[in-house]
């Protein structure tokens, strides 16, 4: 049996609008620890990992190991029903053929139930190796989202380059060249606006700015964001949600000549 109530459906709902364009079908694997979630996109470039903990949740059961085969279009129609502020319950048996949704409004007494069908999904699990990253930069997440964006206006690649200098993003495209810097800096009033870069070498990779545009899609679920590069390594773009739960986007990086 498994049981999981969010204080908020919203967090549900932009999670799951953060990752349906990478990712049509996918397993929510249940366990004592929580929800996770690990799935690639069909080309293979982009890899999708959350975790939400059992805390979480409130209250949290899950009496064995299930995994959740869900299309995340038909999840997206479902959750579309929830108000923001609702409370969301998950319920599912041992052997589901489908996921329970209770939303409860709180500030009414209304209470929608609906019943989603479950889809046997065989997917394999990536081992995520364990990265000791070069450069580590951590940095609004809108901001990201409005570098990101704009430069997609010129190119379809980004040029992300980390030194002890700062953070430069750039592209060059048939229309012109863009960059964007940012240096490190602290703001005291305003902590989510600081940039803190930590770099043991100076890395710098090409990505494509699709994906990077799709990933910042996960912007109004934290204030920062993380990103993590490595020479010849996947960046790790990662997004902090309440307590140790995170959602995170691997990109391989472009090689030579696809630009």
């Amino acid at each position: 049996m498994l049981e999981a109530r969010l204080e908020q459906a919203d967090l549900l709902k932009k999670i799951v609008d953060a990752i349906k364009d990478l990712v049509q079908d996918c397993n929510f694997d249940c366990n004592d620890s929580g929800v996770a979630l690990q799935a690639m996109d069909n080309s293979h470039v982009a890899l999708v990992s959350m975790m939400l903990k059992a805390e979480s949740f409130s209250p949290y059961r899950c009496d064995r190991n299930v995994a959740l085969g869900l299309n995340l279009t038909s999840l997206t129609k479902v959750l579309r029903a929830a108000g923001n502020e609702d409370i969301l319950t998950i319920k599912a048996e041992d052997a589901p053929d489908v996921l329970n949704l209770v939303f409860e409004s709180s500030e009414s007494d209304r209470l929608s139930e609906y019943d989603l069908k479950l889809m046997d999904i065989d997917q394999e699990h990536l081992g995520i190796p364990d990265t000791e990253y070069a450069a580590t930069i951590s940095m609004p997440s809108t901001e990201f989202r409005r570098i990101c964006v704009d430069l997609m206006a010129l190119s379809e690649s980004v040029s992300i380059e980390a030194s002890k200098d700062g953070v430069k993003f750039s592209c060059a495209g048939d229309i012109g060249n863009g960059a964007v810097t940012l240096r490190p800096h602290s703001n005291v009033e305003k902590p989510e606006l600081d940039v803190e870069i930590e770099l043991t070498e100076p890395v710098s990779l090409t990505f494509s700015l699709k994906y990077l545009v799709n990933f910042c899609k996960a912007a109004g679920l934290s204030k920062s964001v993380k990103l993590c590069l490595s020479n010849e390594v996947p960046l790790l773009v990662e997004y902090q949600l309440a307590g140790s739960s995170y959602l995170r986007f691997y990109l391989a990086p472009k090689i030579g000549d696809e630009e």
